[in-house]
């Protein structure tokens, strides 16, 4: 199998890339900042849909113990928590299919 040009030169810039912090253009990039509030913007999002996980469960409790009777509120709560669980699903699924398909590759 032979290696297209285009992808010599995708692999020479990246490798570049790893070996100059400048960056192609000359300009100093700062990769540590973007990667950190990824991290974080990641983090902060699984918090949130475990705090939705949370209040869902409480309302649950208060709804079936009788301390609460508002099911408006309850049912909002519980469409909230199953799509924001839908959607870190299918974050995490293509999250899985970019890796697979990157491993997938020959270089």
């Amino acid at each position: 199998m032979a290696v297209s040009p285009l992808a010599i030169k995708a692999y020479s810039a990246a490798s570049e890339l790893l070996n100059n912090p400048k960056g192609i253009d000359g300009k100093k990039k700062n990769t540590g900042e973007a990667t950190k509030s990824f991290a974080d913007s990641i983090e902060e999002s699984l918090a949130k849909v475990n705090d939705m996980q949370m209040d869902k469960s409480r309302m649950i409790q208060d709804f079936a113990s009788g301390k609460s009777q508002n099911v408006h509120e309850l049912m909002i709560s519980l469409q909230k928590a199953g799509l924001a669980m839908d959607m870190t699903s299918a974050v995490r699924n293509k999250v899985m299919q970019a890796y697979q398909e990157l491993m997938r590759m020959q270089f």
